[in-house]
């Protein structure tokens, strides 16, 4: 019985996740098929078509599972009195490597990874042109964090937290 969250379905659904993430690390979404994906997890076509409708689907269910994990990770964070959240984030990247690389090949960085909570955005772009700012900082963060990432994150957390606190003093 293929019950949405029953044991068997999450994992052909988590293993067909993973090889997918896989194949994104060497190929671009339009170079990666069904049929790769089903001889890589030895599961068949129409478990993969009952989870989800293409591989555009795929990637879409994917985005979204990352972005809820992200916010997971701040989740209880106080945006306004906590100054350790860039150090907590690059700890999180620096684990999750191929977590983050998958999202930016996914190309959904210009959505909301990287940004505050809707109900504290929504609050805070009350303030006059505070939109603007949260937008030029959103994107000079995911290309900050696109950059170390290509380069291995050779440098540790608590540098580029560093880097962050240099470009964003005072501001």
């Amino acid at each position: 019985m293929n019950v949405k969250n029953n044991k068997r379905r999450q994992e052909s659904r988590t293993k067909i996740e993973k090889a997918f993430i896989e194949l994104l690390q060497t190929r671009d979404i339009n170079e990666i098929t069904v049929s790769e994906l089903i001889k890589m997890t030895n599961l068949n076509r129409s478990t993969f078509y009952a989870n989800y409708m293409d591989i555009f689907d795929l990637a879409d269910q994917t985005r979204t599972i990352l972005e809820n994990e992200f916010s997971n990770l701040f989740a209880d964070y106080d945006y306004f009195n906590d100054r350790s959240g860039a150090l907590k984030m690059f700890r999180h990247i620096k684990e999750n490597q191929l977590f983050y690389k998958t999202y930016f090949k996914l190309c959904y960085d210009d959505k909301h990874l990287i940004s505050t909570h809707d109900a504290k955005r929504a609050e805070m772009e009350q303030i006059s042109n505070i939109k603007y700012h949260i937008e030029f900082f959103r994107n000079g963060l995911n290309a900050i964090i696109k950059l170390w990432l290509s380069g291995g994150c050779q440098e540790t957390p608590e540098e580029m937290a560093e880097v962050l606190k240099q470009e964003y003093r005072g501001r």
